[in-house]
């Protein structure tokens, strides 16, 4: 295996760390989401603990488990001042449950949502190790 290769595994390892965690943190309304730092930084970082206290503040939290298709890489930039591994991937929402907190009460949601997509992600190396800086679905089924 080449380091390039390595280096691939490694941020792949750390992308599917990073939605375990935030199967957790969402799940938890009274959960530090300061914890995901360890997983994330920039747009991924903010973007999920606003979702996450959002949530918890409607008094929301999703049970469940996520289903995370293969990664794929589909660029790497190990030779950049900062290496990044952009992936690919099928997300599947579809066992997550959006209920009521206090009340475990399942809410009802539109039937037209998507709860397979694909989504794309940025995975830098920083000084600390592999951090998820962007991921975004893309709006398409898989």
């Amino acid at each position: 295996m080449s380091p390039e290769e390595a280096a691939q595994g490694e941020a792949i390892v750390l992308y599917r760390a990073y939605w375990q965690e935030l199967e957790r943190l969402y799940a938890d309304v009274g959960v530090d989401t300061g914890e995901l730092k360890e997983f994330a930084v920039g747009e991924a970082l903010v973007s999920a603990q606003k979702d996450i206290k959002d949530m918890h503040g409607a008094n929301q939290v999703i049970t469940g488990k996520v289903l995370l298709g293969e990664p794929a890489v589909t660029k790497s930039e190990m030779k950049s001042k900062i290496p990044k591994v952009f992936l690919s991937t099928c997300l599947d929402v579809s066992k997550w449950k959006v209920t009521t907190a206090d009340t475990g009460k399942p809410l009802s949601l539109p039937s037209t949502r998507l709860t397979k997509y694909i989504v794309e992600a940025t995975v830098e190396k920083w000084p600390e190790g592999w951090r998820v800086i962007r991921d975004r679905p893309k709006g398409k089924a898989c």
